[in-house]
Formats: C-alpha cells, structure tokens, sequence
C-alpha cells in the first residue's frame, strides 16, 4: 500500500498521486531500453522498450527499491544488472542484493547478497563481461554460468558516492562528456554532462549522485549560443538522430531543428501501470 507521502489531496479533497518516477537504460549495441518505473515509492516496474517501433513489454514488478543509477543493461540489451533494496517488516535489519537477470525481467540468474544499501549494482564491460560495484562487500548466492566478472572497471572512479561510481561513468561510457564535477560530501556529488545532438545543438544533463535530486537538462546551440531549458525533464538522451526524454511519469520524441523541437510526441504514458505479479518465462 502508498505510504502518506505518496498521495497528495486537491482543491476538491481527492487524492491525486504523483506522476510515476522514471530512469532509462539503453542498449548500446541494440535498439533495445530498459525503464525503471518508481511509483508509490517502494513498487518498482522494469519495462523493455523497442525503440524501433517504439512498443513496450511491461517484465516484472519488484516490492522494495531498485536503484536505476546502480544499474546497466547489457551492450546487445539480453541482460541487466541492478541492484535491489528490501526493507524488513518490523526490522531495522535491511535486506539487499546485486542481480543479474534477463531484460526486462528481475528473476536473478546470479545473485550476491549485502547487509547495507552501500554501493552495489555494476555495469557491463562487454556483452558476456559484467563488474561488481563495492563486490567485497557482497556474498555470492549464485553465479551466471554464461558471463564472466571483471575485477575492475576501465577508469573506475568512485566520485565518492554509491551510485555516482557507476552512474557517473555509464554516462561516460555512453558517449557523455564529463565537463564539471563538484563534490558535496554533506549533500551531493554533481557532474554536468554533454552530448552532440544534432543540427548544431548539444544536450547538456546536470547529473546528481541522488535519486533525490532530479537531473536537469539544457539543449545549447553551438554556433549560436541558445541555450533552452527543460527543468521538467527527469531523463533525456539522444536515441541515434531524434532526442528521447521523460516528463511527468511520460515518454516523449522530438526531432531537433534550428529552433528547437520538432515534431515532439508523447509515445508512452507509464502512469496507469499498477501492481501485477508476471510469470517470468525463464
């Protein structure tokens, strides 16, 4: 059930919820996404996205937290890695766990336990290599047959945050540019981030080591120097020629022209989804 800071009341006195929480994972060698659907706060929904004919698989619901900055799909989009909390009814105990499963699904084909929400989570090295974020302070249950562990990550970097250490160099891996980096040890570690978009423009995402603290997000015209704003984008990144954000629990395209967006739409609303349990078919 929502807890109280999941509902808000209008004007009238109904309940009106928040729009759904979304982070994006796509495939670097496929045209395949991964969304992390968050809503109320300790449902999560993993949903596969084909971004050639932009439909959608709803995979599997998870009762707890997933940390999408923690997490990667792999370069052909097959598999993914995230790590997962689980409160303890009743316990100050907390229950938590790196997996590797099949996208968009969350049943673990490998899976190693922690007693804490430090670090965890990890990225792919390869199609069949995968690394372990803090893995020293993981307890293996049960490794996949198929894939191999990377001791280290190529310019593995903490950034002094949990999940800055693997979000912070996804991005970068992903073709953003790191062009400043301010270390807040008492609130937050933040790293403006550019892409090359296209005709002339750059995205540029202010990134956050916090899921508490929304990314932000600017299109500047190289040439020109227009800078645009969007403060009301949650995600955005460039899917080959046309430009891919979330707003409001929503996902949209645009293509970009001299001015700006064009031809924006809305291909996917994420808000109705609920609770359902799923067979896995694996």
């Amino acid at each position: 059930m929502a807890g109280s800071t999941d509902v808000r009341v209008d004007s009238s006195g109904g309940e009106v919820r928040p729009p759904a929480r979304i982070h994006i994972l796509l495939a670097r060698s496929a045209p395949v996404g991964l969304v992390w659907r968050r809503g109320p706060s300790k449902q999560v929904c993993a949903v596969g996205w084909n971004r050639l004919d932009d439909t959608f698989l709803v995979g599997q619901w998870f009762r707890g937290r997933i940390y999408g900055r923690r997490s990667d799909l792999s370069p052909d989009g097959r598999y993914l890695i995230y790590f997962g909390l689980t409160g303890r009814q009743g316990s100050n105990v907390s229950s938590s766990f790196t997996a590797i499963s099949k996208a968009p699904y969350l049943k673990p084909i490998a899976q190693w336990d922690k007693a804490d929400s430090q670090y965890g989570g990890g990225l792919f090295v390869d199609r069949n290599t995968y690394w372990i974020n803090g893995e020293r302070g993981h307890k293996p249950v049960k490794e996949p047959r198929d894939l191999q562990k990377a001791a280290h990550y190529p310019g593995e970097n903490t950034y002094g945050s949990d999940c800055a250490s693997v979000y912070f160099l996804r991005l970068q891996r992903d073709g953003w540019v790191l062009k400043d980096y301010q270390d807040k040890p008492e609130t937050d570690r933040v790293g403006t981030f550019e892409k090359p978009a296209d005709k002339g423009w750059v995205l540029r995402k202010v990134a956050h080591s916090t899921a508490a603290t929304p990314d932000s997000h600017q299109l500047i015209h190289t040439s020109r120097g227009t800078q645009l704003a969007f403060p009301d984008w949650e995600w955005a990144d460039m899917d080959r020629s046309r430009l891919v954000w979330s707003k409001d629990g929503k996902l949209f395209v645009a293509q970009l022209g001299e001015n700006g967006l064009q031809a924006e739409k809305q291909i996917y609303d994420f808000n109705p989804l609920a609770f359902v349990a799923r067979p896995v078919p694996y």
